[in-house]
């Protein structure tokens, strides 16, 4: 997935909207929201995975200190290695989505009229 958005992310850097038609750009923007909404429903499943493994990593520590149970502590120390990845991975989603909501305004501001623009960012 990664991958995946990184080049993504690329593509849309090397984008030129100055050199496009409108219908070229109109096209480029539709396209952006299908990815945007597939990154942000990918975003949302990690949110839920990554908290829920935040929640087991905090239960499991906190029966490890009441219980003094090795196998807990253990437990623990799994859940909070499997944590790191899961936060790395969303926090990558997270900041992906946010650079194409940028790129979707950039879009916008090139295929907005002057009217449009004073309505749009206000």
């Amino acid at each position: 997935m990664e991958r995946r958005i990184k080049s993504y992310l690329k593509y849309l850097e090397n984008i030129e909207t100055a050199d496009l038609s409108e219908d070229e750009l109109k096209l480029i923007k539709s396209e952006l929201l299908t990815q945007i909404s597939f990154f942000s429903h990918e975003r949302l499943i990690h949110l839920l995975v990554t908290l829920f493994f935040a929640l087991f990593t905090v239960i499991s520590m906190a029966a490890f200190v009441i219980t003094s149970v090795f196998s807990l502590g253990i437990l623990s120390i799994l859940f909070l290695i499997l944590l790191i990845p899961y936060v790395r991975h969303y926090y990558i989603l997270e900041n992906s989505v946010q650079k194409m909501y940028g790129f979707y305004d950039s879009i916008t501001l090139a295929t907005a009229g002057e009217k449009e623009k004073a309505i749009l960012f206000k």
